[in-house]
C-alpha cells in the first residue's frame, strides 16, 4: 500500500513539474493593440506583413524564420530573398496558408482591416506592429526576441538603439529651436502631426514640427499653410539621397517662395526615406543626419 502512494505521488509529482515546464516554456508579450500573444515554443515560420516589420524581425534574429513578406521588404540585402505574399494593399491569402506559419507580424494601421480578418480565421497567432514612439522600437525588438526565443541577440540590438538615441539627445535637444515642415509627399502636400514618431526625432534634434498639432496622423496642408508657417527648415524623404549638394526635385517646388526663412537660407533638406519612414533601428541614423541638418540651418542664422 505504501508503495502505491509512493509511486501515486511520484505521479502526481512528475505531472506537476511537467505542466510547470509547460507553462515556463510559454512565450508571452504585448502587442502594440494591447493584446496578449502567447507562444507555446519559439516561431520558426514567421510571415512579415510590413516592410519595417522585416527590418524588426532580422534586428531581433529571426530574419532566418521568415517564410513570406510583403514587397519593399528590402532590408537587409538578405530579405531581398524572402518570397513575396503581396503587399499592405492586397496580401496573398492562400500563399500565406500554403507557408504554415506559426507567427504572423501585421501592421496595425498598413494591412487592410478586410484581409486581417482573413488571417484570424486562421488561427495563427498575431502580433500587431505600430510603434509610435522612439521608445517602442528597442521594445517591440526584445518582444519580437521573446517570441522567436532569441533575447540576448535582441537585447544587443535594442540597447544600441537605445545608446544611439540617448546620444543624440544628450547632443542636440537642448540646441535653439528650429521650425521644421517634413514634407511627406508633394502632390498632395502631405505631412505628419505631432502623434508620429519622426515628430519626436525631429524633437530630439532640438526642432519643432510647426504642423506638430494638425489631427489626423498624416495631414494633408496647403502651401499657403506652409507659408503662413514659415519653416526654418524644409525637409523630405528622398530615395537615395541621403546627402546632396544638388537640388531635389521633391523641393524644387519651394524655391520661388523666396519670402520663406527655410528657402532664404538654404535650409531644403533630404534625407533617405528609408531612414527615416520606418520605425526601425535605422532611424537613428535618420536621425542623426537630421541633427546635422538643423544644425546647418542654425549655423545659417544672420549673426
Amino acid at each position: 500500500m505504501n508503495v502505491r502512494r509512493l509511486l501515486a505521488t511520484l505521479a502526481f509529482i512528475t505531472i506537476a513539474l511537467i505542466t510547470t515546464d509547460q507553462a515556463q516554456a510559454a512565450l508571452t508579450v504585448t502587442d502594440d493593440t494591447g493584446a496578449t500573444v502567447t507562444l507555446a515554443a519559439p516561431a520558426e515560420r514567421v510571415v512579415s506583413l510590413a516592410p519595417h516589420v522585416t527590418e524588426l524581425l532580422f534586428a531581433a534574429g529571426g530574419g532566418a524564420r521568415i517564410v513570406g513578406a510583403v514587397t519593399y521588404s528590402d532590408y537587409p540585402r538578405e530579405a531581398q530573398a524572402i518570397p513575396r505574399v503581396g503587399d499592405n494593399k492586397a496580401l496573398d491569402l492562400e500563399r500565406i496558408v500554403a507557408l504554415k506559419p506559426d507567427l504572423i507580424v501585421v501592421w496595425r494601421h498598413g494591412n487592410a482591416t478586410r484581409q486581417i480578418e482573413r488571417l484570424r480565421e486562421l488561427h495563427v497567432p498575431l502580433y500587431f506592429s505600430e510603434p509610435r514612439h522612439l521608445d517602442d522600437i528597442p521594445a517591440t525588438i526584445d518582444k519580437l526576441g521573446t517570441l522567436l526565443g532569441t533575447k540576448r541577440i535582441a537585447a544587443d540590438a535594442s540597447n544600441a538603439f537605445r545608446r544611439d538615441i540617448s546620444q543624440l539627445r544628450t547632443r542636440y535637444a537642448g540646441r535653439p529651436a528650429v521650425g521644421v515642415f517634413y514634407q511627406v509627399w508633394d502632390d498632395p502636400l502631405m505631412t505628419l502631426n505631432g502623434e508620429h514618431v519622426f515628430s519626436e526625432v525631429i524633437a530630439l534634434c532640438g526642432g519643432r514640427n510647426v504642423f506638430a498639432d494638425l489631427k489626423p496622423l498624416v495631414p494633408t496642408v496647403s502651401t499657403e499653410a506652409v507659408l503662413a508657417a514659415n519653416p526654418e527648415a524644409i525637409v523630405a524623404a528622398t530615395a537615395g539621397a541621403t546627402r546632396s549638394d544638388h537640388p531635389l526635385p521633391a523641393l524644387d517646388k519651394w524655391k520661388q517662395w523666396t519670402s520663406v526663412t527655410a528657402v532664404a537660407r538654404g535650409n531644403l533638406f533630404g534625407i533617405d526615406g528609408d531612414l527615416i519612414s520606418r520605425p526601425t533601428p535605422r532611424l537613428a541614423l535618420g536621425a542623426a543626419r537630421l541633427c546635422e541638418d538643423l544644425e546647418a540651418a542654425r549655423a545659417r542664422r544672420p549673426k
